[in-house]
């Protein structure tokens, strides 16, 4: 019986920045060009590496000298979590606008641990990426320290009113618990509950709890905070709604850390035959996609995460033309209060 031969595995082809230069029929410092600024090419030049690149098959190396000498066309996003709905939409937005630069995204998340995003700024910085996008204004002393070093753009998203690195984007959440608070109060709720998750870890969360404290109190209302280690979900606040009713009975109107804890409580509303808003007036944070087809309709605050994105990508593309942002600029992307029927 005849051996088979071994099979060998295809080796990938090598294909080089001058084998692509070549077929383009130009240089390999025109096709470096091309990669890191492809607007400061001629359009034929463009056309002829374009149709290259494609016909080879190449696959740029942006950590080789030439191309890391500067900066790649990587931006990195660090969020805390992906599953968020919240920050899906404005890394959405931030994705949208800067492919039309031909900017890349590397999206990383950080399950709200500062080691965890430490470790992904000192791998975000090893590309030499074009800016870093970081979730919040609180980060470790050893984040600061490393992007302190750099000269990579720094652009923190969706929190104003601490320290900044550089730009931030984004809005005072304390004010997001605050308008939730007068909202309640100006419908003649007395008696306040507060429900959070994970706010242990979730900095921005506790502090539109915090605000929404402070504001209920100096109006003279009774306020409770009632939380959960859980990360948010319908079922953590149908939990919350449950266990409010039974340390304080008497509440009339609840503010939940997000839409999807005031779900839950709305499902445990219809469960116990508790009238909304009737009986007792719900309001959320996010408006996300269910918020307006709820029974009741939600009554919710919108942060506006699609313009956070697209401000953030506009500071990214001018600072690459050259036009430098003002330190620690701010913009404040403002939220909006839609009062709906559960409140």
């Amino acid at each position: 019986m005849q051996e088979k031969a071994p099979r060998r595995r295809r080796k990938m082809q090598n294909v080089t920045m001058t084998d692509v230069a070549q077929l383009a029929d130009v240089s390999p410092s025109t096709v470096s060009l091309y990669l890191r600024k492809p607007e400061a090419v001629s359009p034929a030049a463009s056309q002829s590496i374009a149709y290259a690149i494609e016909k080879l098959n190449y696959v740029p190396n942006f950590m080789a000298g030439g191309l890391a000498a500067a900066s790649s066309r990587a931006v990195s996003i660090l969020v805390p979590s992906v599953r968020n709905a919240f920050f899906a939409e404005t890394v959405s937005a931030m994705q949208a606008a800067l492919r039309k630069e031909r900017l890349q995204v590397i999206l990383g998340h950080t399950e709200y641990d500062e080691r965890e995003e430490e470790d992904l700024v000192r791998m975000a910085l090893s590309w030499a990426p074009a800016a870093i996008v970081l979730t919040g204004l609180s980060h470790s002393a050893v984040t600061r320290r490393l992007l302190a070093k750099t000269s990579v753009p720094v652009i923190e998203i969706w929190e104003l009113g601490g320290p900044q690195i550089d730009a931030a984007v984004g809005f005072h959440h304390d004010q997001v618990g605050i308008a939730a608070a007068e909202h309640l109060l100006m419908q003649g709720r007395r008696n306040l509950v507060f429900l959070g998750a994970r706010m242990h870890e979730d900095r921005r969360a506790k502090m539109r709890c915090d605000g929404f404290v402070a504001c209920a109190r100096a109006a003279g209302a009774n306020v409770e905070i009632v939380e959960h280690a859980a990360p948010a979900s319908a079922e953590v606040g149908s939990t919350l709604l449950q266990e409010t009713l039974r340390l304080h009975p008497n509440t009339d109107g609840i503010s939940c850390s997000n839409d999807h804890i005031a779900l839950g409580a709305l499902f445990a509303c219809e469960r116990l035959k508790i009238a909304v808003p009737q009986q007792l007036a719900v309001i959320g944070f996010g408006d996300l996609s269910f918020s307006g087809a709820c029974n009741p309709p939600l009554t919710t605050i919108r942060p506006s995460g699609d313009l956070i994105g697209c401000e953030a990508a506009r500071l990214i593309v001018e600072n690459l033309a050259g036009n430098r942002s003002p330190d620690k600029l701010t913009i404040d992307t403002r939220f909006t209060v839609l009062h709906r029927r559960s409140s």
